[in-house]
């Protein structure tokens, strides 16, 4: 493992998803190799939202020859509620509690053998905190409302887009579960730190969305050259949405310029369009008839990326993204689970 070149470093992560030439993440790539290779240890990494922290997780699992054939779950400690978060790590028992109308395995059973990524450790209520430590260390668990444990064989890889250390001396998260899951710890650097990726990026995301969009030949060399001058708050996520944009007002040509960001950025004039949801209707119609997508998948989509919009700008909590969407929380924290969204999710 230590003789591979790095060329063939970065080829490897990036046919599984985390794109990158940067020099700088040569280092961070070589431990994550040398971690899939020692498929029992756990990892922790943090940086900044939208970096690909869940992206490089599931590229650690399956160049980890033990577990590749298994699964890769994940769970969304920030969508948790404290009432239920027990339950979703470990299952429960009917009538444990109210609601509980039949048994449930819970996720770390349901990754036996495989992986168990807890995106935004962060934010898990410090009450369960304990109990995550004790299954981490035993690996055995203990369902709700149950007498009886269950071993299992789970590799734990955690997220957090804070340092966890200053949770600690905050009192905020537990030293001892920190120093648990602190074995190897990447630190994933913002896109405005490895700018050198932008025109990878760029074609991989848009060929992520090839489904629906016309595919691309290039980005020009113009367009990347004003990129490298943003911020990129939102790291490679808030890249991926304005790629987005910029597919979905493009009318000709299968290259992205400067043009397309300046229509992308520009504010929709409601006045103008009367029927709002009409126009887009007959947009989506053309993807479809075009495009050769599924009327389903065309729905499905839609849905998944009106969720992504509104837990990224439409309120602080659950409840106030819910209520921005005319719906309930329950509803909402249903969606989210069906379409594997985490509240820091965005287009």
């Amino acid at each position: 493992m230590d003789n591979v070149l790095p060329s063939e470093l970065l080829r490897a992560f990036s046919e599984l998803g985390f794109v990158t030439q940067s020099e700088n993440m040569l280092p961070i790539l070589q431990q994550a190799r040398k971690a899939a290779c020692v498929s029992d240890i756990t990892v922790l990494l943090e940086g900044e939202t939208g970096t690909g922290k869940q992206v490089l997780a599931r590229a650690i699992h399956c160049l980890d020859e033990k577990r590749r054939r298994f699964p890769f779950l994940i769970v969304h400690c920030s969508a948790l509620s404290e009432s239920l978060v027990e339950s979703e790590l470990f299952g429960h028992r009917r009538g444990a509690f109210s609601g509980a109308v039949a048994d449930r395995q819970g996720l770390f059973q349901a990754a036996h053998q495989g992986t168990l990524l807890l995106d935004d450790v962060s934010d898990l209520p410090l009450a369960v905190q304990p109990k995550l430590l004790d299954a981490i260390q035993r690996g055995a668990i203990r369902a709700v409302g149950s007498d009886r444990e269950v071993r299992v064989d789970v590799r734990i890889m955690a997220t957090s887009n804070q340092p966890l250390c200053s949770l600690v001396t905050q009192n905020r998260f537990r030293a001892d579960l920190y120093h648990r899951i602190n074995v190897v710890r990447l630190l994933v650097p913002p896109l405005r730190e490895r700018r050198q990726d932008l025109p990878d990026l760029i074609m991989a995301l848009a060929r992520r969305h090839s489904m629906i969009y016309k595919p691309l030949d290039r980005v020009d060399a113009a367009l990347i050259e004003f990129l490298v001058s943003q911020p990129f708050h939102g790291n490679v996520r808030e890249l991926d949405n304005a790629v987005q944009r910029m597919l979905f007002a493009k009318t000709a040509g299968t290259t992205l310029d400067l043009a397309d960001w300046r229509v992308q950025l520009a504010e929709p004039e409601l006045s103008a369009n009367p029927d709002p949801l009409g126009e887009a209707a007959s947009v989506i119609w053309k993807v479809i008839t075009q495009n050769g997508v599924s009327y389903a998948h065309a729905l499905r989509e839609i849905e998944k990326r009106i969720l992504q919009a509104a837990l990224s700008i439409g309120g602080r909590t659950r409840r106030e993204v819910a209520r921005n969407l005319h719906t309930s929380e329950r509803t909402l924290y249903h969606k989210m689970r069906a379409y594997d969204l985490s509240r820091s999710s965005g287009p």
